[in-house]
């Protein structure tokens, strides 16, 4: 539980991290609790790291946290995974998938959680609450698709098919995530595999979610060819930056009804608010304010 008169000096740590909402989420939802909070982004991108590689990076910033007194950070794309071989401890549902987003700071150890998977279920049960889950196919096998990939197997996907450009990498959360849900079927494809799938007329995708860092502000584009979407198929898309990206905006065209991804934002981060201070946030107020801020355009 946090405690009267504590202050919270938190991060977020990934490329391209400067523009994202997390932090005026996390600071204005502490003032209506009247706490001491300081959220700031560390970009990366905006570091002079150039002769490092990620690992040692990823490092050198964790250190560096602990000694400056950080109460946490938020990892995001690319380090989400790579960031596993850093840490002290990591609660057990971040280990199933192999991904942390949240990395708690105290007594000199560094504690990983994810809510990337809690922050997913609860914008489908919000958003799309009836989606059909007999076939979702995922396009990205890193954190954000992983998490993604078991809230829909939580939920009760049937049949679950991941893409990703690695396909090795598909293939292995795949079989992760079939040991954990032996009920489904679950896949790993390459990209060319995922367009035969949804092509399939004797099988039909009923889902479909980019989880991939595809089109947000800093890697515009699309993740699959538009020509492959169908009315019958709901699409969501884990981007916010834009909130309306040009697949949501195919997807719309084709017939199909959409997810943004700023319900999975505020999800995930008004979890690692709680984890970071143990007080349980105004879920509602966090989207008012989200959407607020996507209307002023910040």
């Amino acid at each position: 539980m946090s405690v009267v008169g504590e202050s919270y000096l938190v991060g977020l740590v990934g490329e391209g991290v400067r523009p994202s909402l997390t932090p005026p989420l996390h600071e204005r939802e502490a003032d209506r609790h009247g706490l001491r909070y300081l959220y700031r982004p560390i970009d990366l991108l905006a570091l002079d790291r150039s002769g490092d590689d990620l690992d040692l990076t990823l490092g050198r910033l964790l250190d560096a946290a602990l000694a400056l007194g950080f109460s946490a950070l938020n990892v995001t794309h690319p380090c989400k995974q790579r960031v596993l071989a850093h840490l002290d401890e990591v609660s057990p549902s971040a280990a199933a998938i192999g991904s942390v987003n949240t990395v708690l700071l105290a007594d000199g150890r560094r504690i990983g959680h994810n809510t990337d998977v809690t922050g997913f279920a609860s914008a489908l049960r919000d958003g799309l609450p009836d989606a059909d889950l007999s076939a979702v196919a995922v396009v990205g096998a890193g954190g954000a698709g992983a998490a993604v990939a078991c809230a829909l197997l939580d939920a009760g996907a049937a049949r679950l098919t991941i893409a990703d450009l690695d396909h090795r990498r598909a293939g292995d959360l795949a079989a992760s995530l079939a040991a954990r849900f032996p009920e489904a079927e679950v896949a790993g494809v390459s990209a060319d595999g995922l367009a035969a799938r949804i092509t399939d007329p004797r099988h039909p995708e009923t889902g479909l979610v980019n989880a991939s860092f595809v089109g947000m502000h800093t890697h515009p584009g699309i993740p699959l060819d538009p020509g492959l979407l169908r009315p019958a198929v709901w699409v969501a898309d884990i981007v916010y930056r834009p909130i309306d990206t040009e697949f949501l905006r195919a997807a719309r065209a084709a017939g199909c009804r959409t997810l943004d991804g700023g319900g999975m934002a505020v999800g995930q981060a008004a979890d690692a608010f709680r984890l970071i201070t143990g007080v349980h946030p105004d879920r509602e107020r966090m989207r008012a304010h989200f959407v607020e801020m996507i209307r002023e355009g910040r």
